[in-house]
């Protein structure tokens, strides 16, 4: 991060030893001692509008659009450009991101590697990302424009991740309440969710609108007599 001017880093329940003894070694202090330790994925990208998952497709089956490394600076800076905030998440040395961690990402890109071996040491995929992201996602002042992808819709003042899960905690309330989200089928039901607000690529207007309607709905079926209230299946 510090070899291409990247200065905020987020770390998710980090194993402590290991971080202990990285924030002690040699180059980058700063930021190491100015990173921020959340205790979820959820917390740690709650105000970014723009979540991008990173992995190999080799092991993953992501429910997102899917992008490759050299597509993905103009989408960043489409969304820096509009004020929005931007994460590139990277998961475990030995695992990767898991399903959960990529139903928070907007899409998933990939480093074109050679198929024999197609996967790459953490260090390596980071300093990769971040040298493409460095060299294209801000273009000089005289460059002409970068012509976005037209991966996800052009959008204005982007709902950040805490809003999006706000909204999604609203909604799956709503849907207990109809009996629609039977207990078994509830954790799925969540996941699916959380993707497919990333896919709608809410506006911070849009959000508090569909917030609205969705707290209104639920205050209306709370004050429905228990007696007509659809009963959970499961």
């Amino acid at each position: 991060m510090a070899n291409f001017g990247f200065q905020h880093l987020s770390v998710v329940a980090p194993f402590a030893p290991m971080w202990r003894l990285a924030r002690s070694a040699v180059g980058a202090p700063e930021l190491l001692l100015s990173a921020v330790e959340s205790a979820t994925l959820a917390e740690a990208v709650a105000d970014c509008t723009l979540v991008v998952g990173t992995g190999t497709l080799t092991y993953r089956k992501p429910q997102q659009p899917v992008v490759s490394l050299p597509d993905l600076a103009p989408l960043v800076a489409r969304e820096l450009s509009q004020g929005g905030r931007v994460a590139m998440v990277y998961g475990s040395e030995k695992h990767g991101l898991t399903r959960e961690n990529l139903s928070y990402c907007h899409f998933f890109v990939e480093i074109p590697t050679d198929p024999r071996q197609p996967s790459m040491n953490l260090g390596q995929a980071v300093a990769v990302c971040l040298y493409e992201l460095a060299v294209r996602a801000v273009p000089a002042p005289e460059s002409p424009s970068i012509e976005p992808a037209t991966l996800i819709p052009s959008i204005t003042s982007a709902a950040p991740s805490g809003r999006l899960e706000l909204l999604a905690g609203v909604i799956e309330e709503a849907m207990l309440a109809a009996g629609y989200s039977p207990r078994g089928m509830q954790p799925a039901n969540r996941h699916d969710l959380r993707l497919l607000l990333r896919r709608l690529a809410l506006s911070a207007h849009d959000t508090r609108r569909i917030l609205g309607l969705f707290r209104r709905i639920l205050w209306r079926m709370k004050r429905i007599p228990a007696a007509v209230q659809p009963q959970d299946s499961a």
